[in-house]
């Protein structure tokens, strides 16, 4: 068990990232990254701390939801730790896919990825997950919404951690569908 998991306030960490398309996902320009999705996102679920992955429901991932733009596609999962998630973005085949992201995305003048601590067993939904993104952009890394470069631990963002009951693992919930159907930034 590690420290995020003990006690009755265990916490867990939700990252959340959006990444703006340089060409529609089926322009073949976009095939090699299209083809790292399924092994990137396989080696993800098979790495040790990995908790979830937010996916559209009946889909392998959430390349087809747009809840941050037409041409801007999202990426949220919960881990058990901050080590674990950064083990995976920095020191595994994810890395590769990061190198090559100019080839596929657009630079970012604004942040792209937060991370916030959850109540451990809470899937975050997208409404959730663009406010602590928002937050992010308007005031900068606090306990409550920050990045690998300043981030804070789950005892520091313990007043910020909400209680909520946890969506069925895998699936996006109603609400959360809605406004990425909608979307809503």
């Amino acid at each position: 068990m590690t420290a995020s998991q003990r006690g009755p306030r265990a916490a867990h960490l939700a990252q959340f990232n959006v990444a703006s398309l340089r060409h529609p996902l089926d322009d073949p320009r976009m095939a090699p990254f299209v083809e790292m999705l399924a092994p990137l996102n396989a080696a993800a679920d098979d790495t040790p701390g990995f908790v979830w992955r937010f996916a559209e429901e009946g889909a392998a991932d959430a390349t087809g939801l747009r809840p941050a733009g037409e041409d801007v596609i999202v990426n949220m999962s919960v881990w058990e730790t901050r080590e674990a998630l950064w083990e995976f973005t920095y020191r595994s085949g994810h890395l590769e896919a990061m190198r090559r992201r100019r080839e596929w995305f657009e630079r970012h003048v604004e942040a792209h990825l937060v991370l916030w601590w959850v109540p451990a067993g809470h899937r975050p939904g997208v409404e959730e997950a663009l406010e602590r993104l928002a937050d992010l952009r308007a005031h900068g890394p606090s306990p409550r919404a920050f990045t690998f470069a300043s981030s804070f631990t789950a005892a520091e963002a313990a007043p910020y951690v909400r209680a909520a009951p946890p969506a069925r693992p895998g699936e996006a919930s109603r609400r959360d569908r809605a406004v990425a159907a909608r979307g809503l930034r």
